[in-house]
């Protein structure tokens, strides 16, 4: 049988060592050799002796979810063998942390990590109780955290003279050490959707950078 569908590059190759890898674009594979975590429900195929366990999100992702209708479910891999982690046909992107590295990540855009990674859900500091997307993840440790982005990401530089204003559903991510709040302003676009005109963005001031997608879709599936 013969077809560019068989080509190389979408072949799944045996690893050569534990962790996690690109698939692809839009996939990663992680070679499993005792345990990692994922997101609820974006394992597409694995092989090997693997065990699957919802794991509990504490007391901050029950109130996460309440708020907002949006939580970081997970699930422990255990084992030894090979899985495969996609989400949405999001374009997929590894972070390799090292000592001291810090990163806030809004729950619906991470795939995987290592079990090294020390991960708690927060609450935006000046961010209130208003908003979406506004209770993110802090990764923190030594390891590889897998995210996704719907398009492709923006990476914008913050500086103490320049801070950034992000809208609160296309905000992926941002540097720990930032200080946050909300501002608030007229917006055209939101008078045309039928809004009150008001929107609100995320502000980000002090010395790092925040990851932001190409999209404002606010649609309850995107998520899950």
């Amino acid at each position: 049988m013969k077809s560019d569908l068989f080509a190389s590059g979408n072949l799944a190759q045996a690893a050569v060592a534990p962790g996690m890898t690109l698939q692809n674009a839009k996939s990663v594979k992680y070679a499993v050799d005792g345990e990692m975590l994922a997101r609820q429900g974006s394992m597409v195929a694995f092989r090997g002796n693997l065990q699957f366990e919802r794991k509990g999100q504490g007391i901050g992702g029950m109130l996460k979810r309440a708020v907002t209708g949006e939580g970081l479910a997970l699930m422990s891999v255990r084992g030894q063998g090979e899985a495969w982690f996609a989400h949405r046909a999001d374009n997929c992107f590894i972070i390799d942390f090292e000592p001291g590295d810090a990163l806030t990540v809004n729950g619906r855009n991470v795939l995987c990590f290592d079990p090294t990674l020390s991960y708690e859900i927060k609450m935006v500091k000046g961010a209130g109780m208003t908003g979406g997307g506004l209770f993110n993840s802090l990764f923190t440790g030594t390891g590889k955290l897998a995210v996704v982005c719907d398009g492709h990401p923006i990476i914008i530089p913050v500086t103490a003279q320049a801070p950034v204003y992000v809208d609160t559903d296309a905000v992926v991510g941002w540097s720990a050490r930032l200080e946050t709040g909300l501002h608030r302003s007229q917006s055209v676009g939101s008078m045309i959707r039928g809004g009150s005109g008001e929107a609100v963005q995320l502000k980000l001031s002090g010395e790092g950078f925040v990851i932001v997608r190409p999209s404002e879709a606010t649609e309850t599936a995107a998520a899950h």
